[in-house]
């Protein structure tokens, strides 16, 4: 194979345009998700030169060059802590969905004000893991896309629909006008999730730790459930929560 990598080891690569038109994404799974994604422009490829053979073929086959680097040169570009394990990308942001349209035979996640980047990119995997058809939050009380964002969600930014809206409630409601029945996840609801009246698709709500899900969101709501934990705690962190009321909805006729 014909080695198209391009090397800066020994001395810094050029800076990154980290601006308002791209995008930094790091993590072996996460990048190997972008350069497998059609729809991802990729700007630059770092990698150290064992990641760089991690990669194989895919950055020739997404027509994209790697500039081997020093781990030191990721260590500076990522985040503070940032386990970026030898590799980084610049990209182009992925084009943001709008809510009609979505997959409308798969169950939907809601987020209201969740806004940890890594619940919410774990939420994602999540999503990703049992096939969701988008992940749906508030533009404002949320996360941003980002690097921290995307490493916790492990590929699935590529693949999972990040649909952000104006106003909770108004989606909740457009969600009901294309059918889907609306479960909103609280630890005190009566009703366990397995006794749940709820068919595909489904609409999973999903409230912020501490606060949980605001008023108008459960009023909003088709059915409140909770996850029937046998232990003394009956709360769990809310990515954990996702990924079991996902499991516990998946398949309903």
């Amino acid at each position: 194979m014909t080695d198209r990598s391009t090397s800066h080891a020994g001395r810094r690569p050029p800076a990154l345009g980290r601006n308002g038109n791209s995008e930094l994404l790091y993590g072996m799974h996460t990048v190997e998700a972008a350069l497998r994604n059609p729809k991802r422009r990729i700007l630059r490829l770092l990698a150290t030169g064992n990641a760089a053979r991690r990669l194989g073929p895919l950055p020739a086959a997404a027509g994209i060059e790697a500039e081997i680097v020093a781990p030191r040169d990721l260590d500076r570009l990522a985040d503070p802590g940032a386990v970026h394990q030898g590799v980084l990308v610049e990209a182009r942001p992925l084009e943001d969905p709008r809510l009609d349209q979505i997959e409308r035979r798969a169950t939907v996640v809601l987020l209201d004000q969740v806004t940890d980047p890594h619940n919410v990119g774990a939420i994602m995997r999540s999503a990703a893991g049992f096939a969701a058809a988008a992940v749906v939050t508030t533009a404002r009380h949320s996360p941003q896309a980002s690097a921290v964002l995307a490493k916790a969600a492990s590929g699935a930014v590529e693949w999972v629909p990040f649909v952000k809206v104006t106003n909770l409630a108004r989606a909740i409601d457009e969600l009901k006008g294309y059918g889907f029945t609306i479960v909103g996840l609280d630890s005190e609801a009566a009703l366990p999730i397995e006794q749940a009246q709820a068919r595909q698709p489904v609409a999973l709500v999903l409230g912020a730790e501490g606060k949980g899900l605001r008023r108008l969101t459960r009023e909003s709501c088709d059915c409140l459930v909770r996850l029937d934990l046998p232990g003394p705690i009956k709360s769990l962190n809310v990515s954990n929560a996702a990924a079991l009321a996902l499991y516990a909805l998946r398949d309903r006729a």
